[in-house]
Order: structure tokens, then C-alpha cells, then sequence
């Protein structure tokens, strides 16, 4: 079945475009030296872009690691056929552990305690990457255990592999914090000429999209690329501090239809609980999208969508599987005309960061939160 046809049965669906996807992807390679790896985060379905899919058409462009958030997600790649490197981000429970030797997928270990449950393992061979914080206080062991990591991994757990070792800038996205950023930078230095003088060969990797793109110093031996494949900028600062050096290109549009269309009254109250009230005679469209589709709530009554690339504001609060718009100067609207609610349509453009600003969230929060059940389209 064509692509067209499968869309004239949604009701939603979302579109990734394999060019600019291409494009991100080279642009980010290109900034690095050709012994630097590339991996590209893959974890929460692929930020909101289909983890099969989105990690399917990396492998093939060449990403040297995949990295997902948990297990399930690792087992879920392997199922489908993907025999890349992949990294498990997140923490893995002891309960499955063996998942892991079974599939061949890399751990992160970040505590003692997720460090003594790999003895259940005996001799079970397992590679894992250590991750250290340097200023975060997230995930990670201090700096100041590095020795006592070290020992006990040679001492109780010569099976397993320490593949990597790795921490996470705290700030990097903003060069406000430049001087924080390489202060993390110095301490992982430190931490990572331990495994050096001990004779360990590990892959070091610390820097993110914004790491990537604004600290060279950072690449070390593997960068993790996730928002700019994507085509999104991490942050407001670092676009202002890239933007005329390189460009990215979204690759995700979220479409729908409309599917009724009602002339009402000035005066009319619009949606629950009235929210809003209509100040002239309008034309209103039903769209059958919400917030259990990703549609954020509080866009209600300031989101905007495009019909017939003009933009029609939303109107009233969202609903769970409902959106209400003002159609009244969108010339021509018809009952199944395509709603463009992220992407462009003729001239205009609505970003996931326009819907972000007005939702006062993150772009990362709009993309990861769209619904994993809408059908995505790879084209």
C-alpha cells in the first residue's frame, strides 16, 4: 500500500524527513576528527520519532553507537535487526540483567550497588560503560571513588568489560556556564588518565549536541548526538552562538485533518468549562487530536495550527482527543483538509520550539511526548 494511501486512512499521522535527517547527520560528522565516534541517542522512542525506525535509518547512515534508555528498548533494536554498539542510558535493574549478555548490549553503571549486582552474573561476559559525576549530581560515581571502582571491578568482577567511561555536562547548552562546563571537562581528564595509567584502553565520551557543537575540547573519543539530528537546537543560546556557522533541519511534521466544520454566533462559549468566548460570528473546525495525542493542554486558546498555510488559532481548552479552531479567515477550509499542527505548510512554519515557547516547556518535552501509537512515516 502507498504512503498516500495509508494516510487517507488516519486520522493523524507523522511525517520524518529522511533528507534533512541525512543532512544533520553529516553536518554533525563533519565537525568531528575521523577517529571521533559518533552515537546517536536513541532513547525515548527515538525522541517521539519511532525508536525502530529512527535507529534503522541511523545504522544505515553510518552512527557508529546507538544509545536507548533501557533494556527494553536495547532488546526491542536487537529484535529488529540492528547489530550496532548499543549503549543502555538509563538504570538497568538487577532482575535483567542477563538481557543484557544475552543481547549483547552495553550497561551503564553509575553506583555501587548497581555495581555489586553484576556479580550475579559469575561468568557471564558483559560489557559496561562507568559513568562518573563531575558536577551534575545526577547519575554517577564521584570522582573521589574512582580508585575503589577500579579495584573492585578488578578484584570481584573480572568477567566484566569496562567498554567506557563517560559523564554528562551540566550546563553545556548555555555558554553563560563556559566556565563550569570546563571544569567538569578537567575533572573527567583526570578520571579518565587513571584508566590510561592502569593500562585500560576505553572509549571516553562526554559531550552531547551542545557539547558537539560548541566545545571541540569535548569530543574525546565517541560524541552522543541526540536532539540535533533531529534537527533541533538544544537551546535559544547555543542556536544564537551556531546559527551563522551551520544550520539543522527538523525532520519531524505532526499532521491531522479537520473533521467538521460549524458556523457559531458571537457570543458562543467555546469548549470545556466555557473557556472562551467568541467575540465575532465565527467558522470553527473540529480536529480529532488532544492531549492524549501529544497535543499539550496548556496550548489551549494560544496554540496555532496551519490550514491551507495560513494559521488558525485554537480555541477553548484542549480536549483528550479534540482540538477547536478558528477557521474564520482561513479562505477555502474543507472538511478533510490537512492540518499542519508541527511542521511548514506553503510558506509558513509552526516549530516544535513555537509550540514550546508558548506551552513555556522545552522542544525535547513536545517531541518525546507524542503519542508512540500515531503511525510515523519515514519519506
Amino acid at each position: 500500500m502507498s504512503i498516500v494511501n495509508e494516510k487517507a486512512k488516519l486520522r493523524t499521522w507523522i511525517e520524518i524527513d529522511r533528507d534533512h535527517l541525512r543532512y544533520n547527520y553529516h553536518m554533525f560528522r563533519d565537525l568531528l576528527a575521523d577517529s571521533c565516534l559518533l552515537a546517536a541517542v536513541t532513547k525515548s522512542n527515538a525522541y517521539g520519532h519511532s525508536l525502530v525506525d529512527y535507529s534503522l535509518e541511523l545504522s544505515r547512515l553510518g552512527a557508529d553507537y546507538l544509545m536507548v534508555d533501557s533494556i527494553i528498548e536495547a532488546v526491542k533494536l536487537r529484535q529488529a535487526g540492528l547489530t550496532k554498539p548499543i549503549l543502555v542510558l538509563g538504570y538497568t535493574l538487577p532482575s535483567v540483567l542477563a538481557l543484557a549478555v544475552a543481547h549483547q548490549v552495553s550497561l551503564t553503571i553509575s553506583s555501587f550497588e548497581a555495581l555489586s549486582a553484576l556479580r550475579q552474573l559469575s561468568d557471564q561476559d558483559l560489557s559496561i560503560h562507568l559513568k562518573f559525576d563531575t558536577g551534575m549530581c545526577r547519575q554517577g560515581f564521584f570522582p573521589a571513588d574512582l580508585n575503589k571502582v577500579l579495584d573492585f571491578l578488578a578484584d570481584e568482577l573480572p568477567q566484566v568489560k569496562v567498554q567506557g567511561v563517560f559523564t554528562h555536562l551540566a550546563a553545556a547548552k548555555n555558554p553563560a556556564f563556559a566556565d563550569d562546563t570546563e571544569q567538569q571537562l578537567a575533572k573527567f581528564a583526570i578520571i579518565t588518565a587513571e584508566f590510561a595509567r592502569r593500562g585500560l584502553s576505553v572509549i571516553r565520551h562526554a559531550a552531547a549536541s551542545a557539547g558537539t557543537l560548541i566545545y571541540p575540547q569535548s569530543h574525546l573519543d565517541m560524541v552522543r548526538v541526540g536532539i540535533g539530528l533531529y534537527g533541533l537546537w538544544p537551546s535559544l543560546q547555543v542556536e544564537s552562538a551556531m546559527n551563522d556557522h551551520l544550520t539543522l533541519r527538523p525532520i519531524l511534521s505532526w499532521k491531522t485533518v479537520i473533521s467538521e466544520i460549524k458556523s457559531v454566533p458571537a457570543g458562543s462559549r467555546v469548549g470545556y468549562d466555557f473557556t472562551e468566548r467568541l467575540e465575532r460570528d465565527s467558522v470553527i473546525g473540529i480536529l480529532p487530536v488532544g492531549y492524549w495525542h501529544g497535543y499539550d493542554r496548556s496550548l489551549s486558546s494560544i496554540g496555532r495550527v496551519l490550514v491551507n498555510g495560513q494559521y488558525a488559532r485554537v480555541l477553548g481548552r484542549v480536549s483528550m482527543d479534540m482540538l477547536i479552531i478558528d477557521l474564520t479567515r482561513v479562505s477555502h477550509s474543507a472538511v478533510g483538509d490537512e492540518v499542519v499542527l508541527i511542521g511548514t505548510q506553503g510558506t509558513r512554519c509552526i516549530g516544535a520550539t513555537d509550540l514550546a515557547d508558548r506551552a513555556e516547556t522545552s522542544a525535547y518535552e513536545i517531541i518525546t511526548r507524542l503519542n508512540p501509537l500515531i503511525k510515523r512515516f519515514y519519506i
